[in-house]
């Protein structure tokens, strides 16, 4: 218990330093602000575009302030409420898609496509996701499925020889959707629990793209008509808004059922994950805050909300 409480105060801490150059900005932006006592609005206006520069969404940063304009408006008030009360109507808004990624018993093994562009972080998310899951008493298997990149089939290789899972690998070039056949049979013969599935992510040729994922799907769907289980896009935070097209595209290619958010500690952008939440309303299973095998963890909203606004101590 000790050392749970040890492990989870670790990672808070690098959650709070990852989200440092987000709140800094949201920090610096309302200390610049409100430097009047009484809510006027001049000052609501200067809020709003403030949340829009930081990724928040023109939606979110007009709900955001009117909601203050509604409680507060032409009254005193201090920094700190203006810190406390965009944590408190964040995290109404996230609270609803912080969801944890559990594995259901009723598929063996439980198909997990991994889709996302390249460089996103896709490759790195899925041998982290295979070590949560080994962790928690799972029997894992990997399938290295973005077999145009070499690179990525190495990476992914190499996660499975650090962890002990196995990993089905294929010859550069080779079709994606064969090794996704193969690697279910096998997994299925093994009676493993999750089967993890990387993809490629060539969003300069949506067709190709398009054409390959939905092989696979067909191909997948040929064993067992209800897979995959989850279909998981890995979103890299600092792209800002560009994420947003990133969702639209990778929705029309397949039915995405919750975002993995990365790179969240080098990007100012961290405001993008609520703009995403109040567009697309889908689950956000984990967030990333760094390269290691323990940066990745189940989205805790409460936490995330307050220190994007700069409120955790």
């Amino acid at each position: 218990m000790e050392e749970e409480e040890k492990n989870n105060n670790s990672w808070f801490s690098r959650l709070k330093e990852g989200l440092q150059k987000s709140s800094h900005k949201l920090t610096e932006g309302i200390s610049s602000i409100f430097t009047k006592k009484k809510l006027d609005n001049e000052t609501l206006l200067e809020l709003e575009d403030l949340l829009i520069s930081a990724d928040l969404g023109v939606e979110t940063a007009q709900k955001l302030t009117e909601n203050l304009r509604k409680s507060r408006f032409n009254e005193d008030i201090t920094q700190e409420e203006i810190h406390s009360f965009l944590a408190q109507e964040i995290t109404k808004i996230l609270e609803p898609v912080a969801k944890p990624l559990l594995i259901g018993n009723t598929h063996k093994p439980y198909v997990i496509l991994v889709v996302g562009v390249n460089g996103s972080g896709k490759t790195t998310t899925i041998g982290k996701l295979g070590r949560i899951f080994q962790n928690q008493g799972l029997k894992v298997r990997l399938a290295a499925g973005d077999t145009f990149r070499a690179a990525a089939v190495e990476q992914l290789a190499e996660w499975g020889k650090r962890s002990q899972i196995p990993v089905e690998v294929a010859s550069q070039g080779s079709d994606p959707a064969s090794l996704a056949y193969e690697a279910y049979a096998k997994a299925q013969k093994a009676q493993d629990d999750v089967l993890l599935i990387d993809t490629a992510g060539r969003l300069h040729n949506k067709e190709g793209l398009m054409a390959e994922l939905a092989k696979i799907l067909r191909v997948l769907q040929k064993i067992d008509p209800t897979a995959p289980h989850e279909c998981l896009l890995v979103l890299d935070a600092t792209i800002g808004q560009n994420a947003h097209i990133q969702v639209e595209v990778f929705q029309k290619i397949a039915r995405i059922t919750g975002l993995i958010i990365t790179k969240l500690d080098g990007t100012a952008k961290g405001g993008v994950l609520i703009a995403l939440v109040e567009k697309f309303h889908l689950p956000v299973y984990a967030i990333g805050v760094g390269e290691g095998a323990d940066d990745l963890k189940d989205f805790d909203a409460k936490n995330f909300a307050e220190n994007l606004v700069g409120l955790s101590e």
